[in-house]
């Protein structure tokens, strides 16, 4: 016949037992953290600009940033006629703008200026360029790239600019 027989636990053994669910128990408290996080400002980048530019437009747009003047009938014509022929109109761009850069009539501004005051000019350039301010994290980039690349200059910026997808829209 098996009996159950019960055991009693010496009362150390219970007194141990009990110690280590008392702290178990009080221990394991879940803690609650509170962070504060400043209130900031998000400007929308490019979420409006949803229409893409014409070639005329964009022409037309990037000639005037760059020269700071209307660009004339005769020469939209041609530089139309040059994006319709590459057919590739990123490629046409690129090739357009760099022709640009290497006219001597575009306004730049100077490198002193640039490296005098990056922020300003990253400020300018946004305007110039995307007709609104850059993001913090925007403007964080730009200021650490000139920074780390000491021959970077105006001119490489404006070309990054209007060949940028965001140039390509309205």
């Amino acid at each position: 016949m098996n009996m159950l027989t019960f055991k009693v636990l010496p009362m150390k053994t219970f007194n141990i037992f009990f110690i280590i669910v008392l702290f178990v128990l009080v221990g394991c408290k879940d803690d609650k953290y509170i962070y504060e996080v400043n209130k900031v400002d998000i400007l929308p980048n490019n979420a409006d600009k949803n229409k893409e530019k014409t070639n005329e437009q964009y022409l037309n747009i990037v000639y005037a940033n760059l020269y700071q003047k209307a660009l004339s009938p005769d020469k939209l014509v041609d530089l139309s006629n040059v994006i319709q022929s590459i057919g590739d109109k990123q490629v046409a761009h690129e090739i357009i703008i760099s022709k640009m850069m290497n006219d001597p009539d575009i306004k730049l501004p100077p490198l002193s200026e640039m490296k005098a005051d990056p922020e300003k000019f990253i400020i300018n350039t946004y305007k110039r360029f995307f007709v609104r301010e850059p993001t913090q994290a925007e403007k964080a980039f730009f200021l650490n790239f000139i920074k780390s690349h000491p021959n970077i200059t105006p001119e490489h910026i404006y070309f990054a600019f209007a060949t940028s997808a965001e140039y390509d829209y309205y």
